[in-house]
C-alpha cells in the first residue's frame, strides 16, 4: 500500500502521533499514527506502512519549525 503524501496529513496529526512517528520505531508507523492518517485522508493505511527517508526528513523539519515558532 502507498501512504498519501506526508504533506497531506502531517499538520493534522496529534502531538502523540507525531512523537510516535519520529520515535524509536521510525520509519514504521504506530497504530495510532496509521489510524489518524486513515481518518485525516480517508486512505487505506496498511499495518506495515513505513515512511521514506524523505518523509522522515520532512517530519523532522516541520517539528523543528514548530518548536522554533513556539520559542519566538
Amino acid at each position: 500500500m502507498t501512504l498519501p503524501p506526508i504533506r497531506d496529513w502531517w499538520s493534522e496529526l496529534s502531538l502523540e502521533a507525531r512523537v510516535e512517528v519520529l520515535g524509536e520505531a521510525a520509519p514504521h508507523l504506530s497504530e495510532r499514527a496509521r489510524e489518524e492518517i486513515r481518518t485525516i485522508t480517508g486512505a487505506v493505511v496498511g499495518m506495515a506502512e513505513t515512511l521514506s527517508d524523505e518523509d522522515l526528513d520532512y517530519a523532522r523539519s516541520e517539528a523543528r519549525s514548530e518548536i522554533d515558532e513556539d520559542s519566538d
